[in-house]
Order: structure tokens, then C-alpha cells, then sequence
């Protein structure tokens, strides 16, 4: 992945300041923080840098007498998680055991219904993410609530493929995901094939705008991405979406949830359930004629 390091300022220093800025900036994209004597240097996926929100969140800084500054330079182009990769993940379960989702250096002790093996290329998108988790257990939902009939799957931002592949191996009929990041579109489809979901699953290269491209509608939409961009996306999202289809989100803080329900009142759609895991938030939409 290509990434921005962004070094952050902050005249005087504060390390509330700081937090606040880390927490500011992650809702705008930011994915990993490192501490500096003078502030705080972030990393940002080329594709998800938006100087504009990035400018606003500075504009809008809680703390008075404060002056933050940042210069943007271009991450060295290295593989920024190769020590976790080295080191894999320990299974993690989901839904009473039911989902075991692991690499394959750390085989489940028990005998799941499901297993899921995952290329361990990143930390997030395995399952130790809560929003993996929680999208992992929304999927099982709805596979539980009707098992009579099969179902298809739009995976927006579909990372390492790790949603698509839960679906499929639930039941669903086949699952389209797309990626902005090429290598992730590569690995979504690299890890379909060593759970034998391969045949089944189409993973695409390109942003939301892509979907402009496929005519079909799907009856789970799904997306694990940050606040901004979902809410700049969820219209895109409800015009794959029959009457009948959920919507299931995730990637974003349960103070974010009336803002995006606010979003989803205007496109029609309305809160079914949620669920939150350490402040992080998921949220299911209906059709409001439902």
C-alpha cells in the first residue's frame, strides 16, 4: 500500500491535544499514530488522504490557544506490518464458536461450523478489528434468520476479502467486493482461493463509483470503512439495494451512529439493530417501506 506520513505540530504542547488530534484524524482516515516530542506523526493510505477534511478537523480544534501545523511527505514504500506477518494471529471465534477465523500457522483447537483462513498480510481485516468481528456476526445473523433461500453479497472496501468469504461460506450464492488498493483487491482474491470460495466471489479495483458499472442489485451491502466515507458513499450503497436488502455498517465510533442515521433518513433507509465493541459501532438499515 502507498501511504502519506503526515507530521502534526502542536505549539504548545498538549498530550490531550494530541489524543484529541490521533482520534480527529483517524475519522478522516488516519490509520496508525506515532507519538513525537513536539506532537504526532500519522499514516494515511494515499487513496484516503483528504487534505480538505484534514483542514476542517484543524479549523474545528477544540482546545483554544493552540496552533497545529502539518507538512505532508510521501511513506517509505515498505511493508508496514512485517512483523505481524511474520507473527500471524491467534483464532478468533465468533458467534459461540461458530466462526473460526485464523492464518495458517494458528489452526483452531476446536471444530468449528466455519473456518476461515486469512493470508495474514494485515492486521486489520483478519478478525482482531472489532468492526471485522461485528460484521462477522451481522453476517451470521441474517444467514441464521433465513436459511431457506441464498443471498448475495456486495463487499464495499473489501480489504482482505474476509466479509465476502464469511458470507459465502454461510450460504450466500456469490459475493462482488471492490478495493481502492490494488494489492488488496489481489489479496481479497488470493484468500478466496484457499478457502475454495473462489468461483464464486469477483473482487474489483476502484472506488464506489465502479458500481456505476454493474447493473445488479444485492440483498446484503455491506462496508467497513471510515465515518467520511461511508456517508459520502450510502447513496451509492442503497441503489444496489432491493427492498428487501440490509445494509450493515461498520468502521466508525458510537458517537458517530445519529450522523449516519441522519444520512440514511434522507436515502429512505432506517436503524434495524446495532451493536457496539469498545466504542466502535455496526449498525443494520432497512428500507423504511419495510
Amino acid at each position: 500500500m502507498k501511504y502519506y506520513e503526515v507530521k502534526f505540530g502542536i505549539v504548545p504542547m498538549n498530550n490531550d491535544a494530541r489524543d484529541i488530534l490521533a482520534a480527529m484524524a483517524g475519522e478522516v482516515g488516519f490509520e496508525t499514530f506515532e507519538e513525537t516530542d513536539d506532537g504526532l506523526t500519522g499514516y494515511v493510505q494515499k487513496g484516503l488522504f483528504d487534505e480538505n477534511a484534514l483542514e476542517a478537523i484543524i479549523k474545528e480544534f477544540p482546545f483554544e490557544g493552540l496552533e497545529i501545523s502539518y507538512e505532508v511527505f510521501e511513506a517509505e514504500d515498505k511493508d508496514w506490518n512485517e512483523e505481524w506477518e511474520q507473527e500471524g494471529f491467534e483464532p478468533i471465534l465468533i458467534g459461540d464458536d461458530k466462526i473460526a477465523i485464523h492464518d495458517g500457522r494458528h489452526l483452531p483447537k476446536n471444530n468449528p461450523e466455519i473456518s476461515i483462513e486469512i493470508d495474514a498480510k494485515m492486521a486489520f481485516g483478519t478478525g482482531t478489528h472489532e468492526t471485522t468481528k461485528m460484521m462477522c456476526r451481522s453476517i451470521l445473523e441474517f444467514a441464521e434468520s433465513d436459511k431457506s433461500s441464498s443471498y448475495s453479497v456486495l463487499d464495499c472496501g473489501t480489504g482482505t476479502g474476509i466479509l465476502s468469504i464469511c458470507a459465502l461460506k454461510l450460504g450466500a450464492r456469490k459475493a462482488l467486493g471492490y478495493d481502492i488498493d490494488e494489492w488488496s483487491v489481489d489479496n481479497a482474491r488470493h484468500n478466496a482461493v484457499i478457502n475454495r470460495v473462489d468461483e464464486r466471489f469477483t473482487s474489483l479495483l476502484g472506488d464506489a463509483s465502479i458500481l456505476k458499472n454493474v447493473e445488479e442489485k444485492f440483498d446484503i451491502v455491506m462496508a467497513n470503512i471510515n465515518r467520511n466515507i461511508l456517508l459520502t458513499d450510502m447513496p451509492v450503497f442503497k441503489s444496489k439495494m432491493t427492498e428487501r436488502s440490509k445494509l450493515i455498517l461498520s468502521g466508525f465510533y458510537t458517537e458517530d451512529i445519529p450522523l449516519l442515521l441522519e444520512k440514511a433518513a434522507t436515502l429512505g433507509l432506517n436503524l434495524s439493530s446495532q451493536k457496539s465493541d469498545n466504542n466502535w459501532a455496526c449498525i443494520i438499515l432497512n428500507q423504511s417501506a419495510l
